[in-house]
């Protein structure tokens, strides 16, 4: 696999980050409301390290190619972010002083941060969209019959993207807890934004799934 390919898969994936979606609302919101973004962003990267495996052994071209599967994975995707931006949109986040007596709030380990990262998990790893993406980009950038086998290949191009992503989305979330910090009424403004944006999102994907 020539460093070349690495490369210019390396832009192309950066772009593609810094595209908001449902994963920088997700950021913003966690940088909002929680201590640390960490494990908001780790479910995140641990979504696209799981479809990064996915697509690297091969079986997203089978979910990719059955209409019934494609469709049942793209409804649970979108009613997931439907549901996330409805209570993101009903419950909007704000700065303000983490309580480190209250397990929501704090940054140790806990339940909490399950709960942060599971979320993050979901909505990168639920997102169809993404699945797509996956599938049609990374084996463009991979080379058949190179000394590299087509998985590992499949699997650095992953990783690569997920860095790419773990950058941006911890960028994302720090400077809108920084920024909007002194802001609430702004920070709750760009919260809510972020909720219609998932419900957005997942309402589209959901209507052209089953339009097709």
């Amino acid at each position: 696999m020539e460093i070349g390919s690495v490369g210019a898969f390396w832009a192309v994936s950066f772009l593609l980050v810094l595209v908001p979606g449902a994963d920088w609302a997700y950021a913003i919101a966690a940088g909002l409301r929680d201590r640390t973004v960490l494990p908001a962003v780790g479910g995140l990267l641990a979504g696209y390290v799981a479809l990064t495996a996915v697509v690297a052994a091969g079986l997203a071209a089978v979910v990719a190619g059955s209409p019934l599967v494609l469709t049942v994975l793209t409804a649970v995707g979108a009613v997931y972010l439907v549901r996330l931006g409805v209570t993101t949109l009903t419950r909007p986040s704000a700065p303000q002083a983490a309580d480190p007596a209250d397990p929501v709030d704090s940054a140790g380990p806990g339940a909490s941060w399950g709960r942060r990262m599971a979320k993050g998990a979901g909505i990168s790893g639920l997102n169809p969209k993404a699945l797509l993406l996956f599938v049609a980009l990374l084996p463009q950038f991979a080379t058949r019959g190179a000394s590299w086998p087509f998985a590992a290949q499949i699997a650095l191009l992953g990783l690569v993207h997920t860095a790419n992503c773990a950058a941006v989305y911890a960028g994302v979330g720090t400077a809108a807890r920084r920024v909007l910090r002194a802001r609430p009424a702004v920070a709750r403004a760009v919260t809510r934004c972020s909720g219609v944006a998932m419900i957005a999102i997942g309402a589209l994907l959901l209507a052209d799934r089953l339009a097709g």
